[in-house]
């Protein structure tokens, strides 16, 4: 059965139900029974209970009692297995366990969990959980959780790897009445992810935003994808836990499982469209600037205020969120220049001052949602003595057309609290503070501008691939992991890379007839399978202008090395012409176990080995995309603001990640790879891969 009747079974069985105080099976039951809409309930008690929360119960289920749309379970740990059993018995085509199965309790739990899932496939019947909160659809009614409280029917769909996690969304949407649709908690996701649950939101029209919280993802490349189809049709909220040191060894005690970096993480999102909230405060600032507000055109917001000061720390923040102050056509500006006492200054942001009413304050609203230069509008109320916060946001609401995205912030304690809640009523997303309510503005025209982008159009170049499997091939048969650089060199020139000229000389004079050949100045790198880091072991030697120099070179590498390294096997140096000068960048590409080939870009030296300003992104990648990486770095933007920017070429950048992109695509035995530097030049050079390190997967050498 489709995985999406699970919201609509008519059917419903419960394998633990109880009358014991706090317990699951009484608090499910009790929810069970809440919904407005017909369900055939069936409550089973392993204690047995004939009767619970007032309703009769069996003791038992036969196998003639199903089929069940939905069963759960909600039994000690101990009867879980049991309980289980009698639940597939019946005939089910969903099942939830709802019982933790924690490592304090002792015993195998590794095994139990083992022994649940292989119960389920074999009867073909998916699995939620085990240690689910269980799932809900609020507008229909259905409540199969043990959250006990009050939900708003709405268009926000929640989920949750966490059930404790989820019952605090839950919770804090109730206090804030933020309306919910679809509720589900994935528990240890033994079976059904996140992953199969987006496809069905996706479908479901009426949900607005969803949002959810996540530990680790099982299948990257499912996720993508779906997650790409979901934000491409409705907003995509997620919280990540373990993106630090310590919140990621503490995923793993708590999931058994390790966790990816929070650079691959982000990729995926940044590739499928999913927005990241940094913390839980944001997770709900986002999903309530979502939920009510329409698409911007474009990022250029208004700010309304009564107090100069709060202005300014708006202006701030708009600008630090990546987002512009209106320019106000003349007609706004002379409409709140009418609003305000003769001689008042009137620019964005709007200083209403402190005199300002509710009037005031609305007209001047009515006014920038007319400008056609406006795409959003910010509104700023702080506690004067003259202020009436509830009657000025029944002017603002009275006066919202609802054509553009509107958030307030009514700054202040107890004296606004009665305000605050109208706005919520009203669909007003209303904030505490500027900033807040500007980063959920920045994500709402971030989602914007991507839900607009281009279709996605990858590039094919022309290359050689016998070439590179040819050299991969060597290497595999060597055992090898490290690719040698002048071998290196060769795969990129496979893929229409342009590379110093250069030669492998196996003696002195063998490295002066390839400097001969190339032509000076040139540089000379020891080649061995045992020396890693050349340089640091004095196997690196440059801007050599003489056969003299490359003699005299050549002997002292190779004494260098005898006292570093004996033992190193050499096969000798490598001479190649030294490169042009140019802007030095570093592009390359780490395979992320769970999401595959991630292309990496930053500027050369400390930009990125000190400042860490570098950016990532999934294969493949388009020209576009790998433009935008470009433009995301920081060191980036100021050397294209100076008077460096004519002598570099960002396309050329682009079409280099390109290719690095195409390459780890055609070969999944590579690694990792980096070209540091990459020389790049003026518009109409070829830039110049002058350092290159490719790393082999270990087991394609095993």
């Amino acid at each position: 059965m489709e995985l999406k009747k699970v919201f609509e079974a008519q059917r419903i069985c419960l394998v633990g139900a109880s009358n014991k105080a706090g317990s699951l099976g009484l608090l499910v039951s009790e929810n069970l029974l809440s919904g407005p809409r017909e369900t055939d309930l069936t409550f089973v008690s392993m204690d047995g209970e004939e009767e619970v929360a007032g309703r009769p119960c069996k003791t038992e289920l036969n196998s003639g009692a199903g089929p069940f749309g939905l069963s759960l379970v909600a039994v000690p740990v101990a009867r879980l297995k049991e309980a289980v059993a009698e639940a597939l018995n019946a005939r089910v085509h969903h099942l939830a366990v709802l019982t933790s199965i924690d490592r304090e309790l002792g015993g195998d739990m590794d095994a139990l969990r083992e022994d649940i899932l292989s119960m389920c496939q074999e009867k073909g019947v998916r699995l939620l959980g085990p240690g689910s909160l269980g799932l809900a659809d609020i507008r229909t009614g259905l409540n199969a959780t043990y959250f006990h409280g009050e939900l708003k029917a709405g268009g926000v769909a929640v989920i949750s790897r966490s059930s404790a996690l989820a019952a605090a969304m839950l919770d804090w949407a109730a206090h804030r009445g933020l309306g919910l649709a679809r509720i589900v908690s994935l528990g240890d996701m033994l079976d059904l992810d996140e992953a199969d649950f987006f496809e069905i939101f996706a479908e479901d029209d009426d949900l607005r935003v969803v949002i959810g919280y996540l530990e680790n993802i099982r299948s990257g490349k499912e996720f993508i994808k779906r997650a790409e189809a979901l934000s491409s049709v409705k907003p995509v909220v997620l919280l990540k836990a373990g993106t630090t040191a310590a919140g990621e060894k503490a995923a793993l005690l708590h999931t058994g499982r390790k966790l990816h970096s929070d650079i691959a993480y982000g990729a995926a999102f940044k590739r499928s469209g999913v927005i990241q909230a940094e913390n839980f405060q944001e997770l709900f600032d986002f999903a309530r600037v979502f939920d009510s507000q329409p698409m911007p055109q474009g990022h250029r917001v208004a700010v309304l205020s009564n107090a100069g000061a709060a202005g300014i720390l708006s202006a701030d923040a708009v600008e630090g969120a990546g987002l512009s102050l209106a320019q106000l056509g003349e007609s706004t500006l002379a409409t709140i220049k009418q609003l305000l006492p003769a001689g008042a200054q009137v620019d964005n942001p709007v200083d209403l001052l402190g005199s300002a009413d509710p009037k005031r304050f609305a007209a001047a609203f009515e006014a920038v949602q007319s400008d056609e230069d406006v795409d959003a509008v910010l509104m700023v109320h702080t506690p004067h003595l003259l202020a009436k916060a509830e009657e000025t946001v029944e002017a603002l609401v009275k006066a919202r057309v609802g054509e553009k995205p509107a958030l307030a912030v009514f700054m202040g304690g107890a004296s606004v609290v009665q305000a605050r809640q109208r706005l919520v009523e009203a669909g007003i997303p209303d904030y505490p503070s500027p900033g807040r309510a500007v980063a959920a503005l920045g994500a709402l025209c971030d989602y914007a501008v991507w839900r607009k982008r281009p279709p996605r159009i990858v590039a094919r170049f022309p290359v050689n691939r016998r070439r590179v499997e040819r050299v991969l091939r060597r290497h595999q048969r060597l055992k090898r992991l490290e690719v040698e650089e002048y071998q290196a060199k060769e795969i990129l020139a496979a893929y229409d890379f342009t590379v110093p000229e250069g030669q492998l000389a196996e003696d002195a004079d063998g490295a002066i007839e390839a400097a001969e050949r190339v032509g000076y100045p040139v540089a000379m790198k020891i080649v061995s399978p045992d020396i890693v880091h050349k340089s640091g072991m004095g196997g690196v030697r440059l801007r050599l202008a003489s056969p003299e120099a490359v003699r005299d070179a050549y002997d002292l590498i190779m004494l260098r090395i005898q006292r570093k390294k004996p033992e190193a096997l050499i096969e000798g140096v490598y001479v190649e012409k030294m490169c042009q000068r140019g802007v030095e960048v570093v592009i390359g590409m780490h395979r992320d176990a769970q999401f595959g080939p991630m292309l990496m870009f930053g500027l050369g030296g400390i930009a990125v080995e000190v400042m860490d300003d570098a950016t990532f992104h999934l294969a493949p990648i388009t020209f576009d995309e790998a433009m935008q990486m470009l433009e995301s770095t920081r060191a980036f933007a100021q050397l294209s603001a100076s008077a460096l920017a004519d002598t570099m070429d960002p396309s050329a950048i682009a079409q280099g990640l390109q290719k690095i992109s195409q390459l780890a695509g055609d070969f999944p035995q590579i690694q990792e790879l980096e070209i540091h530097p990459f020389i790049v030049g003026r518009p109409g050079t070829e830039p110049i891969a002058a350092d290159v390190r490719i790393l082999m997967n270990k087991g394609d050498t095993a």
